[in-house]
Formats: C-alpha cells, structure tokens, sequence
C-alpha cells in the first residue's frame, strides 16, 4: 500500500484541513492517508467518517497526533502508525 503523508505539525489553520482534503480525493484502495498533527483534527475525521473512509486517530507519548485514513476497511489502521 502507498502512504499519502502529510506533516501538518508546523501549519497554520486552515492549511492542514485544506491539505488533507486534496489528500483525501486520491485516496482509493491501493493507498492510505496518514497526517502528523500537533492536535486532534476533530473536523477532518467527521469529514473521513461522513464519506464513509475509517479513519483513526493515535496521540503518542510526545503529544504528537497520528491521523490515518483509508478508503479499504479490511485495513488494520493500528498496524499502520509509525514511531517517529
């Protein structure tokens, strides 16, 4: 599977929303999104679980938020986080 990747850490809002958004119209089953964030993107997950994609979301010990998103709900999004 291809990751999608998005460091979203060190943008301003709206940018990490809008980027996502691009993100999410390429997502198909042979691809993944996955998003670093400094905080919970409540909208985009609402927006993920609205068009029917799973989507998780994982706060590490740093406090560094791992979002992914996927259009194949065979997929285990747990086994898909990465230690950054």
């Amino acid at each position: 599977m291809k990751k999608i990747f998005l460091d979203a850490r060190e943008l301003e809002h709206p940018k990490p929303l809008e980027e996502a958004i691009v993100a999410l119209r390429e997502l198909d089953g042979s691809n993944y999104f996955y998003m670093l964030h400094r905080k919970n993107p409540i909208p985009l997950l609402s927006l993920a679980k609205g068009q029917g994609l799973d989507a998780l979301s994982y706060e590490d010990s740093d406090g560094l938020w791992h979002i992914i998103i996927s259009r194949d709900s065979q997929i285990d999004l747990h086994s898909l986080i990465e230690k950054i």
